[in-house]
């Protein structure tokens, strides 16, 4: 499986996987709950969640479905804008680590930009480090000028990430972005790789595309081609959500797939990529 490396040496691989909306209902809690066990034991590592999914519902099913095997995972985590000030993080994380069930977080984000001073928040992070409490710290939702203004910031660490907004539908990052991101060393983790509400994946051309192709579970789906599609690009850690076993398969196969040239240029005719700057989206 390909592998992304962060600027402090961690390597993880490019696959992921993201728990937005999970936890939010009962009835669906075991089999989410065995999806992630299920990434983990074959080999994924990067478990993505966030104090704002559910209000904590999402941190407590991860942290349930860790228990055990803390080691296996690189666990990251989001603080909302409303609570970065130096002293709201470090609140902010102590919750999110009682309801994970763990001492510290592998990676922890400012979930998009606020009203309180990028400064104070990155002096945040560097206090969460130096207490142990989180191995690194990054940023999501961050455009170019973001990133530039966070990079004038002299901190003793690196950013190491930026979450953002990256699929087939949401192509405006490939304009400047990702390039910018990938020359500073910074991993993109890209949300929502497989696009929202399942229109991206009823389009002709992928359909086209996943009949070229099988996998170790059959014929392609259009779905593994649109993750294959992220993944892709160096530098960038895809974070799909898998809601249960079978959905984990389908994820985890779309790693088999090489997209060959001819592929990509009819996906680039049909979905073509930016030709002038646009603003960042976000969801």
């Amino acid at each position: 499986m390909k592998n992304v490396t962060f600027p402090d040496g961690i390597t993880v691989p490019a696959l992921g996987m993201g728990t937005w909306n999970l936890g939010d209902d009962e009835a669906r809690r075991d089999a989410e709950i065995r999806s992630i066990r299920m990434g983990l034991d074959a080999g994924l590592r990067v478990v993505d969640t966030a104090e704002m999914y559910g209000s904590g519902r999402s941190e407590r099913l991860v942290g349930q479905a860790i228990a055990g095997r803390r080691d296996d995972v690189y666990l990251v985590d989001k603080v909302l804008p409303s609570n970065a000030s130096r002293d709201g993080v470090r609140k902010a994380c102590a919750a999110s680590l009682k309801l994970l069930g763990t001492d510290h977080l592998d990676l922890y984000l400012l979930h998009w930009r606020g009203s309180i001073p990028l400064e104070e928040t990155v002096a945040g992070f560097e206090d969460l480090k130096r207490a142990g409490m989180i191995r690194a710290w990054g940023v999501s939702n961050f455009d170019v000028d973001d990133m530039r203004e966070l990079a004038r910031i002299h901190t003793p660490d690196p950013c190491c990430a930026n979450q953002i907004l990256y699929s087939l539908d949401y192509r405006g990052v490939e304009y400047d972005l990702l390039a910018h991101d990938r020359a500073q060393g910074i991993v993109t983790m890209a949300y929502s790789p497989l696009g929202q509400g399942g229109e991206l994946l009823r389009a002709p051309v992928l359909k086209r595309v996943a009949a070229r192709h099988e996998t170790s579970l059959g014929p392609a789906t259009p779905a593994q081609v649109a993750l294959a599609w992220v993944l892709r690009q160096p530098g960038v850690l895809a974070i799909p959500k898998a809601g249960s076993p079978a959905h984990q398969r389908e994820n985890m196969a779309a790693v088999e797939l090489e997209l060959t040239k001819a592929d990509l240029a009819e996906i680039d005719d049909a979905i073509p990529p930016p030709r002038r700057k646009v603003s960042l989206a976000m969801i």
